[in-house]
Order: C-alpha cells, then structure tokens, then sequence
C-alpha cells in the first residue's frame, strides 16, 4: 500500500481522535517523548509531544516513519543545545561494530496486538581491522562535539568510528548539525574550522531551559515531509522551483542581521546563489515604502544576470522585484560611465584578445623579450588598474600577492614605461578594455563617495543644519546620496578590483550593505583580489555551505582528488579548501574514459547522452534519511 496516502489518514484519525483504540497510541520505554502509533499491520508512526497550541490543543510532530520491526526503545527526540531544534536520532542507522564498541545493543519496541517484532539487524561493517583501529576523530573530546552541537544521543557513538565508511553510515541518519560537524571533523577540518564555518552560522541563542520546551523549538524547526517536499519542487519541468528552493540549512544565513560586509562561500551546487537570491528577497520586504530601486543585485555576466532575473521573478513579489536593479558588473559600470562622460566623448570598447595584440605590437615595437604579453597584459589589469596606480612610484609601492613572479625595482620601472606606452597606444585608438571602464566607473563612484562623506562631516559640525550655503547651484550635489541601501553579489569570485572598489563606494558602510556569494574554487577569470584592501571587511561575518545538492557523493569524491593539494584563496588574505563538502545524492561511479583530444571528449560525451537518454539513470538522493 501507497505509505504517503496512509500517512494522510494517521493525520486525520490523529487530529479527530488520538486516543482512538485503531491508532494503539503508547510510549517508547527508552524516551519518554518518543510515542509509536500504528499505521497499519506493518508499518508505524513515531511522534513526539510539541506543546500545547495557542488554541489550547496538544500538538504533535510525526518525526519518522518506520517498519515495525524497526521500532527500538532507543529512539529518541531532544532539543539541539545550539540551534535550539528538535532533533530526531535512531541508531538503528549506525553499523553494529560501532554500536558494540559504543557499548550499546538495540532492543524491540513490540506491539502487543502483532506477533512480537523482531529487529532488522543493523548494517554490519564487512571490512574490519586485523587489530583495533584509532578512532576515527581521536583528536576529539567529548566536550568538543557538545560544545560544536553534536546531539548527545552520537557523541559517545562518533567517538567509536575508525573508518570513513562507519562514519558515512553513522552521518546518513544524524541531525542536521551532527551530521555537518562529523563530515567537517571527519574530512581533516579542525575543531576550530568546524565551530566557525559550521557551529557558529548555525547558532541561535537559546533561553535558559530551552531544552524542556518543545513548543518553543517547534517554531525554530524547519518541520516538512522532506520526501514530498523535495518532489514536489522538482515536479516542475523547468526546475523554476528548485532553482528558488530554500533548504532549512541556508535559511539562517538568508535571516540574520549583519552589521557589515557578510560573504557566505561553499563548493558548486551548495546553493549560494539560492541564498543569495532570498537574501534580496528578505531585503526588499524590509524596505520603508517608496518607489526607487535601493538594491543592486549583480554578477559578472549578462547571461547570468538573466537567469538571476528569471529566479528572482518567481520568487519574489512583482511590488517588491520592482525595487531591485538587476545589472551585471560591467552593464552597472557602463552607466556610471554614459552619466559622467559628456555626449561623443565617450570611448568604445575593445576586447582583451585585441587589447593582447595591441600590447604585443608595443613590445615588438621595443624588442622587449623578457615578459610576454600576457604577463604583462594581468600585471596592468590586476595591478596597474586594480589598484588605481596613476604614477611610477604608485607602482614601485603596489602590493602584488598572488601574482606568482616577484619584480624588483628596475624591472618594475621596464614594466611601467611598456604599460604606459600600452595605454597611450588604446587611448590614440579611442579604445578602453573592460578592465579600464571599470577602474574609470570605480574612480567616478569613489569620488561620488568622497562628496557624501565631506558634506555628511560638514552637516555633523553645524549640528544637522542647512548646508545650502556651501552648495554650488546643482541640485544633484545638494541631493547627493549613495545609490543603494543594499548590494547582493553572486559569483564574486569573478570580479576585478576595480569592481569591488565601485560597489563599495555605491553602498553606505552600515548593517546589511554588501552581501557576497563565491567560491574561488569556480573562478573562471584569473583575478586574485583581497576584499579587505577595497574597503570590504568580512571577518566574523563568513559562513559556508558543506552541503552540495547537485552532485552525487561518488563524483565529489573523484572530483576532490584532483584539486587535492591545491592552493586556493578566499578573498580575505587567507586559503579556502574543499574540506567538509559532501552530498546526500548518490549514484554510479564516475566512468573514466580515455580520450585523444577535444573533439573526440565531446565526441565520446555526446553518446553518453544519447544512452542514458534512453534509460532511466540510478540515482538516489537521501534527505534527512528519507530515500527519494
């Protein structure tokens, strides 16, 4: 029989009549919490008590469905120390080897009106050590994972784990947070790590005796059937609701206050951008009244600023999506552009594969042999107009991390006279690269900045009075403020300095003024920039996704070894790393297949397609322990 419809008609019984003799409603002896009601012969309901409702009405939350040869006394229900959720464990879940090292034995819950019930053994760990195995997290304490929010019923059972395979059983039926902390910890991450990037996001502050009321935790509990859930955002052919879905994991990253810059990073397919777009949606409902677009939305290319429109639209309120701008990076810098440059001055643009030849017919021209054109080409984007440097001292100073050659100083002065016949060169041409639009719009904007912050300094020294006086006669400059209340960036891995340095003077620093999504792991453009030396300071206000939605555990596992090792930045002067990323998705193991170039991988990809176009593909995606 069809469980989902059965479940529905528990549902109704249960509101009509919980003590009704057909549901044969009692308690679990280990958790007095725990109740077990009977669906069928076969099947059975596990509830927990969630407080009385405003109505007066006892409320009850269904936590898990299960066989009832599955029902143990060890099932329980608590209240997590540091979410302040209710939280579900069954052990039933964790490998026999671990149980019998934890100390721990199973025992049925039977049903009185069924033949005594019998239970499935629990998954045993074929692969075992000749000789005792080091735990698997030795390096931890008992204290360490209550203070990281380990749910206590798993603490003494993760300390037992030696293998990655008893871990991975142990993290498909955990919590939430336990199972986030334990994949951290397991993958190498320090307990330190896991306590800010994962502990800390996570965190709710809890009044004293939280872990006896249930009804409380109730409202911060993210309470769906997950299975129907997740289907039913996927029924949509366009996958248009997914690509709006907002997993309970990211919600408190989309809902807390910052009082600055906040960034929130992860691996592909954790769902940055979803955060992202909620996070202008929970703006925009925030907002006073009035009609202006008070936030900027933004990433790097037209195409995505499209599908960022699209999402957005079936997300948000038409009233509401009215008040946000939607440019990408360089659209946005090409405005301030056109309204700073008189009519017919404007230059026009010339892309850097014919900027690269330009730069190359300079160095022919000088039988310059030392760089190549592409060196130098980075060294004038990233440094030259990511710092703004108008002068050959600017640039004897400039910082260059992570530029991957040092220049000493003759080799510096080489440099800045080859670049400086480079720009004269595009400027004789009347062209401009991209990289130039933005570091003009950049310097445009920051002085745009500089008049806000020199007549907000002036208003403060007369006490707040009328500044006409030290106006000229525009009206923009006596009404000059900053373009947006808030800025939402998507895919900021990709943005040049010149851009960080134009959205920085758009915004007014203050609370929930810059919100970033990136994963330097998916920089597409080689562009190194450290956010704190723009003006853009993150620091206590970083979380980051572990969780993917979009990739199957078995390629993630192949996909890490091959950026294993590797350096990689995360835009505030230190390293970011694949640590912690995991998935609930499984399916078959990724297939290497030889190929002897480009045309032949596309090739060979292509009927991939075509065959497992025709067949339907093993895939099974776990979510809170429900298999879909």
């Amino acid at each position: 029989m069809a469980i989902p419809s059965s479940v529905a008609r528990l549902r109704h019984q249960f509101r009509l009549d919980p003590d009704h003799p057909s549901l044969d409603l009692k308690p679990l002896k280990g958790d007095g919490r725990v109740f077990r009601a009977k669906i069928d012969r076969s099947y059975r309901a596990l509830l927990a008590r969630a407080g009385v409702g405003a109505d007066g009405v006892q409320q009850w939350l269904i936590v898990a469905v299960r066989h009832r040869k599955d029902v143990y006394h060890q099932l329980s229900v608590a209240i997590n120390r540091v979410t302040g959720e209710i939280e579900f464990v069954d052990l039933g879940v964790v490998g026999q080897s671990v149980l019998q090292r934890a100390g721990l034995q199973l025992t049925p819950a039977p049903d009185d009106h069924d033949a005594p019930a019998e239970p499935t053994p629990a998954p045993v760990v074929t692969e075992r050590p000749a000789a005792p195995a080091e735990p698997l997290l030795a390096g931890c304490t008992p204290e360490n994972l209550r203070r990281l929010g380990v749910t206590d019923a798993l603490i003494d059972v993760a300390l037992t784990v030696t293998t990655d395979e008893e871990l991975d059983q142990l993290i498909a039926g955990a919590p939430r947070l336990t199972a986030e902390v334990l994949t951290g910890l397991g993958s190498g991450m320090s307990v330190d790590e896991v306590e800010r990037e994962i502990t800390e996001p996570a965190s709710t502050e809890l009044e004293p005796g939280f872990e006896n009321d249930m009804a409380a935790a109730l409202t911060r509990t993210a309470v769906t059937t997950v299975d129907d859930d997740i289907r039913n955002v996927l029924a949509e052919g366009d996958f248009r609701a997914w690509k709006v879905y907002l997993h309970p994991t990211q919600r408190k990253i989309v809902e807390r206050n910052y009082s600055g810059p906040a960034r929130v990073s992860g691996g592909p397919g954790t769902g940055k951008t979803i955060v992202a777009l909620h996070r202008v949606a929970r703006l925009a409902a925030a907002l006073p009244p009035g009609h202006g677009k008070p936030i900027l939305l933004t990433t790097y290319t037209k195409n995505l600023t499209a599908d960022l429109r699209s999402r957005l639209t079936s997300l948000m309120d038409p009233a509401l999506l009215g008040r946000v701008d939607i440019k990408h990076i360089d659209q946005l810098a090409q405005s301030v552009l056109n309204e700073n440059t008189a009519p017919g001055a404007q230059r026009s643009l010339i892309n850097d594969d014919r900027a690269l030849d330009v730069l190359r017919e300079v160095l022919f021209e000088h039988d310059e042999q030392r760089w190549d054109a592409e060196f130098l080409f980075d060294e004038w984007e990233q440094i030259v107009l990511g710092q703004s440097l108008a002068t050959r001292q600017d640039y004897f100073k400039a910082r260059r991390a992570g530029m991957g050659r040092a220049l000493n100083r003759p080799e510096r002065a080489a440099i800045w006279k080859l670049l400086d016949q480079f720009t004269l060169r595009l400027n004789g041409m009347g062209r401009e690269t991209w990289a130039q639009a933005a570091e003009r719009a950049a310097r445009y904007e920051m002085e745009r900045a500089r008049k806000i912050q020199t007549r907000a300094e002036h208003k403060a020294d007369i006490g707040g009075g009328d500044l006409t006086h030290l106006d000229d006669n525009s009206s923009a400059v006596r009404y000059l403020r900053h373009r947006y209340r808030h800025i939402v960036v998507d895919e900021a891995q990709d943005l040049s300095p010149a851009h960080w340095k134009m959205l920085r003077a758009m915004v007014a620093s203050g609370p929930d003024d810059l919100f970033i999504a990136s994963d330097t792991h998916q920089r597409i453009y080689d562009r190194q920039v450290t956010l704190s030396t723009v003006g853009v300071h993150i620091r206590g206000r970083a979380s980051k996704l572990t969780l993917s939605y979009r990739t199957t555990q078995e390629i993630l596992d192949q996909a890490a070894k091959v950026v294993r090792g590797a350096a990689y930045d995360d835009l505030d002067d230190g390293t970011d790393t694949l640590d912690g990323y995991h998935s609930l998705l499984h399916g078959p193991a990724p297939e290497y297949v030889a190929c002897a170039d480009w045309t032949d991988e596309i090739t060979q990809l292509a009927e991939a397609l075509k065959q497992w176009s025709g067949r339907d593909l093993p895939l099974t995606a776990v979510r809170d322990g429900v298999a879909l």
